[in-house]
């Protein structure tokens, strides 16, 4: 459904994406992470054909997004990071507004805003100028036009930014009941979202994909041995030459030690499940068994394991950004119309 082939964006000696390359499957969840500056939203913007890319291929439902623009952006809705809303316009001019430039029949407008709408949980907003809005309204009314059309493919920068505990939860369920009908494409900075909602994680860093993979693939990948912690009260003895002769034990390492009770870490071989073991030894000793529990690599733990730096440099040493020179004001870009072509 989303095809990315070696693409590279260069601004001057400049590379922000460099020779990158993945896909998305119909009716999937991808998410697509990175540090600050590592590509991402420059990357979706080629795919939006917001920005041209400087060398390969991006394709939305089997159309190139430059060589055919217009079958694309037909069949793509975009959330950039920041909405691009237009603040002396209510939201439901402007999204009659978003309706009218993607190509909705005239007699379908009225229904397809007030679904688009009822979906974001912003019904009640219609009669509100867009420059009114809360950060969390204007998020939701940015994902409502996203939605206007029922484009192929979805692609969401950070949905969830500015939102409260409860819209956060509303909009995750939303995107998951979304994946099926809709391709979808998830950038955030938020990883347990992606862990919630995505089947598939795209990781990349300085321009360059580092992982593609489900989130339990890269662990069991990146893991190597699997982790336990056992808490025992040994009554002042020093439980860990006994944990050492477990067969399947690779390494004993202490995490915690007060009062006589002591937190160990044990790293497992390769496949290998010693638990059962390791309770016996407890109790033929003694010993209480306070706790045991396997210890999994977190998305973040993956996330800082591939990306080493938490954001990459340009020339001269300077920071760099993703935003392009020519985004609209405030890091966001205007509503994508099927009816032309920007070439950035």
């Amino acid at each position: 459904m989303v095809e990315v082939q070696h693409v590279t964006k260069r601004y001057g000696s400049f590379t922000a994406v460099d020779d990158l390359s993945f896909a998305v499957e119909p009716g999937e969840i991808l998410g697509f992470l990175g540090p600050n500056g590592a590509g991402k939203t420059t990357t979706m913007r080629i795919l939006t054909g917001y920005l041209p890319a400087t060398e390969g291929r991006a394709r939305v439902a089997g159309f190139d997004v430059f060589d055919q623009p217009i079958e694309a952006k037909r069949r793509t809705g975009y959330l950039p990071e920041t909405p691009p809303l237009y603040p002396e316009m209510t939201v439901g001019e402007y999204l009659q507004f978003v309706a009218r430039i993607n190509g909705v029949a005239a007699g379908d407008r009225t229904a397809q805003v007030g679904a688009a709408m009822a979906r974001t949980s912003i019904t009640d907003m219609a009669e509100r100028y867009c420059g009114t809005l809360s950060k969390g309204y204007r998020q939701r009314v940015g994902l409502a036009q996203a939605l206007l059309h029922n484009p192929d493919v979805l692609i969401l920068d950070e949905p969830t930014a500015g939102l409260d505990p409860r819209q956060i939860i509303e909009t995750r369920r939303l995107i998951t009941e979304l994946a099926g009908d809709h391709t979808i494409i998830l950038s955030t900075h938020i990883l347990p979202e992606v862990s919630q909602t995505c089947q598939r994680v795209v990781i990349i860093n300085r321009g360059k994909v580092v992982a593609v993979d489900s989130p339990d693939n890269l662990t069991a990948r990146l893991q190597g041995s699997q982790s336990l912690y056992l808490q025992v009260d040994s009554g002042g003895a020093d439980p860990a030459p006994a944990l050492r002769e477990v067969a399947g034990v690779a390494a004993v390492s202490v995490a915690d030690r007060r009062d006589g009770v002591s937190g160990f870490q044990l790293e497992m071989a390769p496949g290998c499940d010693v638990r059962r073991d390791v309770s016996r030894t407890v109790v033929t000793h003694g010993w209480g068994l306070l706790e045991l529990r396997a210890q999994q690599m977190s998305l973040e733990d993956i996330f800082l394991q591939l990306t080493t730096e938490e954001a990459a440099e340009g020339p001269d040493g300077i920071a760099r950004h993703d935003d392009p020179p020519d985004a609209a004001p405030g890091g966001g870009t205007y509503p994508i119309a099927a009816e032309e072509h920007t070439n950035g």
